[in-house]
């Protein structure tokens, strides 16, 4: 079965070609991050302009270089929530037109439920597991026991971990996206320099909070003014947020008597948080999955590989309605 994938859902507007679930026929995904970076983070109305202008062509060109043709689809899938409303209106709405216009299933997908199958693509990963998805909008421990739903276990209570990145790297004048600017400072710097907190990680839940991080890392740049290393702060920063992360994951495999944990989401690209992970998670004899770097940040492939899973539970018609968020509650 081929599925054709649309996401649009914040800033890369990409479409892929997807066989089965697993083999990816071909995929594209088109960035805005020079267009957003002169303004410091997305303008959604931005956003939304840029994937209407190139979701026509991208999906022209993921059907040439996929060897296939339209006539060889056989569904339609497109990320429907949660995201910027404007930026999902663009994606949803030609996924409808093709859905209809070739009369195959239309198949809505949720964005986090895309990001945790996104290392589904690369392994053989038994179910159930332990999720975390990490980026610049969301911070989730998620439970899934199959590859077609999820009980969300905890979320952030302020700030997404990317976000937190984001901000840290505009107090030290760093450019935007801050994530990948302060893993490559980190990588200079001392983590155990400055203690920075490590917001709940002692509380008896599966929640999380950066925003006290970063009011520290605020004050810490006032306190010191110029006579600081900002190599430091990124480094200890840095530490602070994925201890946290790391510790929370780990405690939500134990307490669910999980094995197996799926990492996903931008922030997942970090090599020090995968190296963390990797090392604790060897250590105690569990396994964790991160997907390759370009699985990690918003894309369609993950979007068509999930939509098999969906599509075998009941095809879909055309009345969808994107929304931007989400209705969960934290069991």
């Amino acid at each position: 079965m081929i599925i054709l994938g649309i996401e649009t859902s914040c800033d890369e507007t990409s479409v892929s070609i997807v066989e089965n679930g697993k083999k990816i026929l071909n995929t594209i995904v088109a960035s805005q991050t020079d267009i957003h970076s002169k303004f410091g983070g997305v303008v959604p109305e931005i956003a939304a302009r840029k994937h209407a202008e190139l979701i026509i062509p991208l999906i022209d060109s993921a059907i040439k270089n996929s060897g296939t043709g339209l006539d060889k689809i056989d569904a339609v899938a497109v990320t429907s929530e949660p995201g910027l409303i404007g930026a999902l209106l663009v994606g949803v709405s030609a996924a409808k037109a093709i859905a209809y216009s070739l009369k195959k299933p239309l198949i809505p997908v949720n964005h986090i439920l895309a990001h945790l199958y996104a290392a589904n693509l690369e392994y053989e990963i038994n179910y159930p597991v332990i999720g975390l998805i990490v980026s610049g909008g969301h911070t989730l421990l998620v439970k899934s026991e199959k590859y077609n739903s999820f009980d969300v276990i905890g979320t952030t209570l302020d700030d997404a971990v990317g976000e937190s990145f984001d901000k840290t790297a505009k107090m030290l004048d760093l450019p935007y996206p801050g994530g990948p600017v302060i893993e490559k400072l980190a990588l200079t710097g001392n983590p155990e320099k400055i203690n920075f907190p490590k917001p709940m990680i002692n509380e008896d839940n599966f929640n999380f909070s950066f925003s006290g991080l970063k009011t520290a890392v605020l004050y810490y740049i006032k306190k010191n003014e110029n006579d600081f290393n900002a190599a430091d702060v990124c480094a200890s920063f840095q530490k602070s947020a994925f201890d946290v992360l790391l510790n929370k994951t780990l405690r939500a495999s134990e307490k669910f008597g999980i094995q197996n944990v799926i990492v996903g989401g931008g922030v997942a690209a970090n090599r020090t948080l995968k190296k963390n992970f990797e090392s604790e998670f060897s250590r105690i004899d569990r396994k964790v999955f991160f997907p390759s770097i370009g699985l990690c940040a918003d894309n369609a492939a993950m979007v068509a590989g999930v939509a098999y899973h969906l599509l075998e539970d009941k095809s879909f018609n055309l009345e969808l309605n994107p929304s931007a968020r989400i209705k969960f509650c934290a069991l």
